[in-house]
């Protein structure tokens, strides 16, 4: 009542400012500095731009004004709105305990009114000396008190409506309108229609499961759904919440339409995809809310690290599916996941106890609502498929290790994608949709989206013991990768011997068991020697751990740290097995020193012939040194790895069947026929053929690319792809003839006529024999594979050599 309140409803000054009574306020500017200058109270006048807010319907100037305005006596409440928040779940939590906690704790009555036309009006019907006021709680209420028809509650509908008071005086609605916030908050009870409907429901469900918005909503939706719900039932209004930080420009501003500081989300989308954004998004410090600098660049970082090689794997799986039928084997159905389960192959049970993990881990981190996590984890559970079970399985998987043991290795690999895609349809849906809707096909009874199926659950128990071998393994090889890069030796060059040196007989176990294989194979390792007895490679030393025992001892550091220094070999190899060690009347635990290997290299020999590499009490020792031997294979992997790019260079399917021909370019030959002669069997089952001499390639063959390599393993050579061409054996086919060498060449050229595929059909379906008699002024004869022809080169070059 004591406040002035200086301008009226139309923005013009009252009677109460004497000299601009009736002035519109923006047209007195002037006006009022001639008067502060008229009284000798001018220092400055003058024009400067800055920002000002302007309603963004009329686009006119605005003021701050002091009006009337009803409340919410929130501070009475605030002492339950505090207990409540202490109900809810909150991600991150220090934006519940200190953030919301800190506002709730500062709360003041809540103005609900606002003066404005649109809104949802407050149901108010007052007298005219505001002594008499009815709260109208339904539109049943409001026609039986005035007894008028309601057919819309908006104010232009509503504001005629008088109401008799029980005194008979005429009560009138308020012209005020809700705060928005104030419908926000209502959200629980009205998009329900509760108290008037749905009563069951609502008991049921409230409070709500889960709710999320913006880091700015502390102070708006979380606030008001915190105030209404504790004012009306003494309750939160939800249980659990992720509140999200800001998506900024990549300048660290506000996005903002006028600025045009941002990508369009449709071009992100068109370009990346919306799993991708949706992923980035998921992944990023956003959804622990802190603010994101958002990057285009970023999702295509998703797509790079995530799908590309989610989705090799799969092509991989559906590459080696339809070789099958190319090779004329059953079509792929895969075995069902409990029997999968009973595979006896290590990288089997290795990958389906990952993906046991990989449930678990998501189901875990969902229940605890933390988006942020699920990102890491898959990235890590992909590469683990894609760059181990994948990778060290290839044999296995394109059928090298017999029909049965590759179908079961298809079968887990199938499963795995099966169950990864169900995990992650919730956060990548269109993805796992379009991975699914093919692999489906081959599972019977299926449903028709992935989005239809059950979220997956654990099935038996998770082999920890089989993923720990696993992690030691590749502990040793990337400590092996690390030995042949510091010395620049490929993986394509074979070395003699590795030796594994550690403490424990379990570890060396894993490694030295059924893990041998992969190890040196993956490595190019002749083979691998387990050593136990640490000393015999390494001396080692201990080192306090600074950054741990600094603030616990204090001035004792310096006394410890020497004494810890001067521990002997013995020393270190007890306190490793005890697990501790009193030191100055302090026990140090393993986290609290640090124990380093410094391998001895064998006496006579240098670094460029044997070296290690160490993590932690683990050491691997590779013998670099040379011999012909492994020149040999190392000079076939090379020619392997031209062969293979040379595909791919010329875009051929892992299924297209080609004959390869090698022409050795150097004037001693000797060299590449010692290889070709040591390494054959190694280069025929890389490459899924012979190697054929380049002289053996037929006229008629088809290339389909040649390519010239110098300098390679000391070797030069030309490698030709054609596709596989029919050979004949003339003199067989002559007899067929009588001797009529016009009708032998005339059924030679008829049979190259011939489409390859169905020729080789045809043959496959008679028995390696076919009766020829399309051809004119001909007899009819029966050719035989084998016998008078050969379907390709390198069949006819191993009949002439049997």
């Amino acid at each position: 009542d004591n406040l002035t309140v200086a301008v009226d409803d139309d923005g013009c000054f009252t009677e109460k400012i004497t000299d601009f009574s009736g002035c519109y306020i923006k047209q007195a500017d002037k006006d009022i500095i001639e008067a502060v200058k008229a009284k000798g109270r001018l220092l400055k006048s003058g024009a400067f731009t800055h920002s000002y807010p302007y309603c963004w319907r009329s686009d006119t100037p605005l003021i701050y004004r002091a009006v009337p305005s009803w409340f919410v006596r929130v501070e009475l409440l605030k002492e339950q709105l505090l207990e409540n928040n202490k109900q809810t779940y909150w991600v991150p939590d220090f934006v519940k305990d200190k953030r919301f906690h800190n506002w709730l704790e500062n709360a003041r009555d809540w103005a609900i009114s606002r003066s404005r036309f649109w809104g949802t009006p407050l149901p108010l019907w007052i007298s005219e000396d505001e002594k008499e006021i009815v709260v109208i709680d339904s539109v049943e209420k409001l026609e039986k008190l005035s007894g008028v028809k309601v057919f819309d509650l908006h104010r232009h509908n509503i504001d005629h409506i008088t109401i008799k008071s029980d005194s008979g005086r005429v009560l009138r609605r308020v012209d005020d309108v809700f705060d928005c916030w104030f419908e926000s908050g209502s959200m629980p009870y009205a998009y329900i229609h509760y108290p008037f409907e749905n009563v069951e429901l609502f008991e049921k469900n409230f409070p709500g499961h889960f709710v999320a918005e913006g880091l700015d909503q502390t102070r708006g939706w979380f606030y008001t759904l915190m105030v209404l719900a504790t004012a009306l039932f003494g309750k939160p209004a939800f249980r659990n919440l992720i509140c999200n930080g800001l998506v900024l420009a990549e300048d660290g501003k506000k996005m903002s339409k006028s600025l045009k500081n941002y990508p369009s989300p449709m071009d992100v989308i068109n370009d990346y995809g919306a799993d991708a954004l949706r992923l980035y998004l998921i992944n990023s410090p956003v959804v622990r809310a802190e603010p994101l600098r958002f990057k285009k660049e970023g999702v295509y970082g998703v797509v790079r690290d995530v799908f590309l090689p989610w989705y090799n794997a799969y092509r991989f799986l559906v590459q080696n599916t339809k070789r099958l039928e190319v090779e004329g084997l059953a079509p792929f159905v895969p075995f069902d996941q409990a029997s999968l389960l009973k595979s006896s192959n290590v990288l089997d049970q290795w990958i389906n106890s990952a993906t046991q993990s990989l449930i678990h881990f998501v189901r875990q981190e969902m229940d605890g609502y933390r988006l942020y996590t699920v990102v890491p984890y898959l990235l890590k559970f992909l590469d683990n498929l894609t760059n181990i079970y994948v990778r060290f399985n290839r044999k296995r998987l394109k059928g090298r290790s017999g029909e049965e043991d590759c179908r079961i290795a298809l079968s887990t690999l199938y499963n795995v994608l099966l169950l990864s895609c169900k995990v992650m349809a919730p956060f990548t849906p269109f993805f796992t949709e379009v991975l699914y809707q093919n692999m489906r096909k081959v599972c019977e009874g299926s449903d028709e989206s992935i989005h239809y199926c059950s979220f997956p659950t654990e099935e038996g128990k998770r082999g920890e013991r089989i993923e720990q071998s696993v992690s030691r393994m590749m502990t040793i090889i990337d400590l092996a990768r690390n030995i042949r890069e510091r010395h620049n030796k490929p993986l394509k060059t074979p070395l003699r011997e590795m030796v594994i040196v550690h403490p424990d007989a379990d570890f060396l176990d894993d490694i030295n068991g059924k893990l041998k294989e992969y190890v040196l194979e993956e490595l190019n390792v002749r083979s691998l020697v387990p050593c136990n007895d640490t000393l015999k490679y390494a001396s080692l030393r201990a080192e306090p751990e600074f950054s741990v025992l600094g603030k616990r001892l204090g001035k004792l550091m310096g006394t410890v740290a020497k004494e810890v220094k001067a521990m002997s070999q013995e020393n270190i190899l007890a306190f490793e097995n005890a697990g501790e060690v009193i030191i100055a009347n302090h026990c140090l635990k393993l986290t609290d020193i640090k124990v380093l290997r410094d391998f001895k290299r064998p006496d006579g020999m240098t670094e460029n012939e044997v070296d290690a590499a160490g993590d932690g009490d683990v050491l691997v020792i590779l013998d670099l040194r040379p011999d012909d031997s492994l020149y040999e294979a190392g000079a076939a992997r090379e020619i392997v790895n031209r062969i293979q790019k040379l595909r791919k260079k010329v875009a051929l399917e892992p299924t297209d069947m080609v004959e390869v021909y090698f022409e050795s370019l150097d004037d001693d030959k000797s060299v590449s026929q010692r290889v070709l002669h040591s390494q054959e069997s190694y280069i025929r089952d890389a490459i899924g053929t012979q190697l054929l001499p380049n002289s053996l390639m037929p006229v008629h063959a088809v290339v389909l690319g040649e390519e010239r390599f110098h300098g390679i393993a000391s070797m030069s050579f030309g490698i030709t792809l054609t596709r596989p061409a029919l050979m004949f054996n003339k003199k067989a086919i002559l007899s067929l003839f009588t001797g009529d060498a016009k009708s032998a060449h005339n059924l030679q050229t008829y049979l190259l006529s011939r489409d390859h595929s169905k020729l080789k059909s045809e043959f496959q379906d008679g028995n390696r024999k076919k009766i020829i008699d399309s051809i004119d002024q001909l007899p009819a004869v029966e050719v035989v594979l084998g016998e008078h022809v050969f379907l390709t080169v390198g069949d006819y070059n191993l009949a002439g050599k049997s």
